[in-house]
């Protein structure tokens, strides 16, 4: 890869509803946030999809491992995503 080359990097925040992704990693320092995650199944390879969202796009509904997750959007660009 070039050095000028841009690599984009996706977050959940981004997510389409027409679109499918994996989770690569939560880029958050606040470790209790973190484990939280970690604990509801956000985790590296885990299959993501949006859901649904609020009227205004705030809070967006996401379906993880067979569950619902609801997150901010705030939050949502914490979690790195790699689209399929």
């Amino acid at each position: 890869m070039a050095s000028n080359e841009r690599v984009e990097r996706l977050t959940l925040a981004d997510l389409r509803p027409d679109q499918q992704a994996e989770i690569v990693r939560i880029e958050s320092q606040d470790a209790v946030f973190k484990r939280r995650l970690t604990s509801l199944g956000v985790v590296p390879g885990a299959p993501v999809v949006l859901d649904r969202s609020a009227p205004l796009g705030d809070p967006r509904i996401y379906t993880l491992m067979g569950s619902s997750l609801g997150l901010r959007n705030s939050e949502a660009r914490n979690i790195q995503i790699h689209l399929k």
